[in-house]
């Protein structure tokens, strides 16, 4: 690539903007936005720029000769998808912000990159401005690797520290997240775990070479928590955590799923607060390494896409290392979890089979079971599991031997 870039910016939003600010201070970048794509050109916006380089209109960037990297941070996958394959199938690398259609699309993304011979980086995508992709990618290129488990959204984990560190309630707590921009007017997308499971798949290919579909994954948020579950934790001295994980569970399979945990004090993730994100990588001669910073915000987003860009500068791409293993580990649900789950009015113990229940409490309006139980079940009964009067949270057991 040249060693001067030339930008044609997809969105200019919070992380648009933030892009924007970040490229403009740094002066060892030798890149420009030459232009910049938006929705409406009436729109006010918090940074000034020259008019004349806003369009509306895709084409005046994809058909301009000088634009030799495209960066998209729209916040429509849709969109995003469609502006990331023209790029693609007209040979300009791209850097993208969107974690949803690269999960979603990611095979069919890997294969542009192959027959059309340029690049898409997507480091920006998981967890804001902790450099996961790439390390995972580069550094642990090898079959050592056993885990990636972590807190990978920070607007989910902004409100359960609100919660637990401030002694707020779910309800405040989550309006003071979205008066803060660190989660949406709808929230959906983050407490219901959607994003981390995006975030989580596109690990999963760089960490073991696999790529799992969205559906097949069990995925729990927390909208649903209520006051008895946060009283519980406080009573054993815990936190709830919004955490994602995947795991080796033998030489040839791994599992991985999303779902609120109750976390010790002694774990890594416990002290990751507000809109930050924490990692821990757990490999076979290396035990724990921990990688923090922070999940949520335009800035910390648009740093992850100028060190994209900057790697585009030096002729970086992802080569998917794993995925070209000869065996790679195969993903399987056939593993026992132990969870807690509180319910209100539906019959738990009545419609659901566990492997063995540990502990059962009941009252007038309050009750749960500790139970383990089998993913495969869990995937079964997601649909009753998502009642309103029941929230589910895992209790660990991968690794428990090796943690304290």
């Amino acid at each position: 690539m040249n060693n001067e870039i030339n930008i044609g910016l997809f969105g200019f939003g919070t992380v648009g903007q933030g892009v924007y600010r970040v490229i403009d201070q740094a002066k060892n970048a030798h890149a420009e936005i030459r232009r910049i794509c938006v929705r409406n050109l009436d729109k006010k916006r918090e940074v000034e720029v020259d008019s004349r380089i806003i369009t509306d209109n895709a084409d005046e960037i994809f058909n301009d000769p000088e634009i030799n990297l495209i960066v998209e941070v729209v916040d429509d996958a849709e969109a995003s998808y469609r502006i990331v394959t023209t790029a693609l199938k007209k040979g300009i690398p791209v850097v993208s912000g969107s974690k949803a259609m690269v999960a979603v699309h990611l095979p069919e993304l890997i294969e542009l990159q192959e027959k059309y011979h340029t690049a898409l980086l997507y480091d920006a995508s998981s967890c804001g401005s902790i450099p996961v992709i790439r390390n995972l990618e580069e550094y642990y290129d090898n079959d050592l690797l056993l885990e990636v488990k972590g807190i990978l959204n920070g607007s989910s984990n902004y409100i359960l520290s609100r919660v637990f560190d401030h002694g707020e309630a779910y309800s405040a707590a989550l309006k003071k997240a979205q008066d803060l921009g660190f989660a949406e007017s709808d929230p959906t997308f983050d407490i219901s775990g959607k994003d981390s499971l995006y975030k989580l798949i596109i690990i999963t290919v760089h960490a073991l070479g696999v790529y799992v579909s969205p559906e097949d994954i069990f995925t729990y948020g927390i909208s649903t928590i209520h006051d008895a579950d946060i009283q519980y934790a406080r009573e054993k001295g815990v936190k709830i955590k919004l955490v994602a994980q995947v795991v080796k569970v033998d030489e040839s399979r791994f599992t991985m799923f999303v779902m609120p945990e109750f976390v010790s004090p002694s774990r890594y993730i416990y002290s990751v607060d507000n809109e930050y994100n924490g990692v821990v990588i757990r490999g076979e001669c290396y035990d724990r390494q921990f990688m923090f910073g922070k999940g949520a915000g335009g800035l910390p987003t648009a740093s992850s896409i100028l060190s994209d860009i900057m790697a585009r500068r030096h002729g970086y791409r992802y080569e998917y290392k794993k995925m070209g293993y000869i065996e790679t580990p195969e993903y399987t649900t056939d593993v026992i979890l132990k969870v807690y789950i509180h319910y209100e009015t539906t019959d738990i113990p009545g419609l659901m089979e566990f492997e063995r229940i540990l502990e059962m409490y009941t009252s007038e309006t309050d009750n749960y079971i500790i139970a383990d139980i089998s993913l495969r079940d869990l995937m079964r009964y997601r649909d009753l599991l998502s009642a309103p009067d029941i929230f589910l949270a895992n209790l660990p057991v991968f690794f428990l031997d090796k943690d304290d």
